[in-house]
């Protein structure tokens, strides 16, 4: 089997770096907590997205039969819970001296993966077009799956670095809110943008 590889990557590097709910929440999480402390958050990022990208390799052929039916379910689930989470940003406080606020864990970061329509998305695109046949090849398989969790943390912990380098910025309330309202408002635009893609 021929594998175009520049096209996957090119695909798969635009789809994993730009903004979506891992890229968005993980710049969020290096500005409020650093990235020591967020760590467990894109542990379970990469946990989901692995286990995704696995799951849309062994079930892309199905998955393309009932497309039509299956599709615009988890992008209302997904869409819903990215809500949430542009709901959680714009009223988070960036007390980062406090012990009181806790960054988000393994299992939010795990849970974002399950219920992210772009990262299913990617997963189908790219087993049912670009990598056709590694079904059928387990090592290929979780290779290429295992490959594209690396780019993924990449793309999470430039994000966090990114935000954490910012993080100087937010002195005051009024910066602090203006902050909050853009991401969450970025947010909320892939969570429409995601609906309104599938309607």
């Amino acid at each position: 089997m021929q594998i175009d590889i520049l096209s996957t990557l090119t695909f798969a590097l635009v789809t994993i770096f730009t903004p979506g709910p891992n890229t968005l929440s993980s710049g969020a999480m290096g500005m409020k907590y650093g990235y020591r402390r967020s760590l467990p958050y894109f542990l379970g990022i990469a946990t989901g997205f692995f286990l995704v990208m696995l799951l849309c390799a062994v079930l892309s052929a199905v998955i393309q039969q009932l497309l039509a039916n299956v599709l615009p379910v988890l992008t209302l689930l997904g869409a819903a819970y990215i809500l949430y989470l542009a709901h959680h940003m714009l009223f988070s406080s960036y007390e980062l001296s406090s012990g009181a606020s806790k960054p988000l864990g393994y299992t939010k970061g795990l849970l974002l993966q399950v219920l992210n329509p772009k990262v299913i998305i990617l997963g189908l695109t790219v087993y049912s077009t670009f990598l056709t046949g590694l079904a059928h090849n387990p090592l290929a398989l979780v290779s290429s799956a295992l490959g594209f969790t690396l780019l993924s943390f990449s793309a999470l912990s430039l994000w966090a670095l990114f935000g954490q380098s910012i993080s100087f910025l937010l002195k005051t309330e009024k910066r602090r809110k203006a902050v909050n309202l853009i991401l969450a408002l970025l947010l909320a635009y892939t969570a429409v943008s995601l609906v309104l893609s599938v309607w």
